[in-house]
């Protein structure tokens, strides 16, 4: 009887344990399919549930646990992100890993959320500029580049095409922004690259969701720029780069953000997006080992989440998979130190603060390429990253550059003064663990 009352007992001991490591880590992903902006955030959506799906089939998921999520829809709005960060943050055996908004106005609708929540948001190439500093935001990450490294890259990379940054004097920018939070965001730093170096600027506000532009690329061409920098989401892009045709302004005048730089944007916009230029975080082209891997295990299997045909060729897709690697990745440097078991948000942000993604780890990865190095820290929660140029040759997109250092000497100093104003407004003590 003790024997069998034992081995009950060892039963037991062993379900639970079982039931324990086969929990999940959960990734709640708020993606906008429907609406004016659902264009770009399908195929984003797609790119990062595809490679989600592809870790649990190749890997078995992230230290032996599986990766579970759910998606849902914002349609880039703010009060739906709320509701769909409400929603999800407590699912999951120790509640949501990580959130990535994708949108500059649902981010800082849950800014002052976080900490209380214990939640970390990755912003990649968007969201609040000063965030980077995690000292004063500990638990908001602009991973790469953040919206004012990336202006810095685009002035310098203009700076290339016209024979050096000295021979931006006395040229005329202009600056076609979406008339939003996320479009807003760089004025700051585009006027001070303006007095920097001695260029005219001057902004071009579009209301949402930016179909009619006639009225505004005429005001553009009565400045007559040697330069536009677009900085568009959605179907603003596309409708921006044929009004700019229309006005007579050339294609390879144009310089867009790396949310104006896919294939939605161009070939709506036939011939007159030959020659467009826009920066981006990741390389051009498919030859890259994960997208074979999606393929493989996803596509062959019967599992894909979009068409087969965006799998490494749609820029938006390609950055949906940019941003699984992110959580996959961050998730994975927080079992290093937790172990393998379900990651809580709080745990996952000590991940993505000691990410190190250094040329061997990406290529384990099958990134090697696809993106460039780059390191996090408390102080650094960007990690400043260079931005690579891409060029519309009519039929896909080519580099156009090479990776192009951001220019942290203006960067940097502007981060942590409008940091250290926000921890005045709410009372942070700033500091690093």
């Amino acid at each position: 009887m003790s024997k069998f009352l034992s081995s009950v007992v060892s039963f037991i001991v062993f379900f639970v344990v079982s039931i324990a490591i086969a929990g999940e880590h959960f990734v709640p992903i708020t993606s906008y399919r429907t609406g004016p902006y659902g264009v770009s955030g399908a195929p984003a959506a797609n790119g990062y549930v595809d490679y989600l799906k592809m870790i649990n089939a190749r890997d078995g998921g992230v230290g032996g646990v599986k990766l579970a999520w759910e998606e849902c829809e914002t349609a880039y709005k703010p009060d739906r992100f709320v509701e769909c960060y409400e929603r999800l943050k407590n699912k999951g055996e120790v509640g949501a890993t990580v959130f990535q908004p994708l949108g500059t106005g649902l981010t800082y609708s849950v800014i002052d959320r976080l900490a209380a929540d214990k939640m970390p948001l990755i912003t990649m190439g968007y969201g609040r500029t000063d965030a980077s500093d995690g000292s004063v935001f500990p638990w908001v990450f602009p991973l790469m580049a953040n919206y004012w490294s990336i202006s810095t890259a685009k002035i310098k990379f203009i700076g290339e095409q016209v024979g050096g940054m000295d021979k931006l004097k006395g040229l005329k920018i202009a600056n076609v922004y979406h008339d939003s939070a996320y479009g807003k965001e760089t004025l700051p730093v585009l006027l001070k690259q303006a007095e920097k170096y001695g260029f005219e600027l001057k902004g071009f506000p579009v209301a949402h969701p930016g179909l009619d532009q006639k009225a505004t690329w005429l005001n553009v061409r009565r400045f007559k720029p040697d330069y536009v920098v677009l900085r568009g989401w959605g179907v603003m892009n596309q409708t921006s780069i044929k009004e700019a045709a229309r006005a007579r302004i050339p294609a390879n005048k144009l310089v867009g953000v790396i949310w104006a730089c896919s294939e939605l944007d161009t070939v709506p916009a036939g011939k007159a997006a030959i020659g467009y230029n826009c920066s981006s975080l990741i390389n051009p082209g498919s030859n890259y080992r994960v997208f074979d891997d999606i393929l493989k295990y996803v596509y062959d299997a019967g599992e894909g989440t979009g068409e087969k045909e965006e799998v490494g060729h749609q820029q938006n897709y390609k950055m949906g998979v940019l941003m699984g690697i992110m959580t996959v990745e961050s998730i994975n440097k927080a079992t290093e130190k937790y172990g393998n078991k379900p990651m809580s948000g709080e745990q996952v942000r000590w991940g993505i603060e000691n990410l190190d993604l250094n040329e061997a780890r990406l290529q384990e990865m099958g990134i090697d390429g696809f993106i460039p190095t780059f390191k996090v820290s408390c102080s650094d929660h960007e990690g400043s990253a260079p931005v690579k140029f891409q060029k519309w040759n009519g039929k896909e997109f080519e580099p156009a550059s090479d990776w192009i250092a951001t220019d942290q000497s203006i960067v940097r100093p502007m981060i942590e003064a409008s940091a250290s104003g926000y921890a005045k407004e709410k009372g942070i003590t700033p500091g690093c663990n």
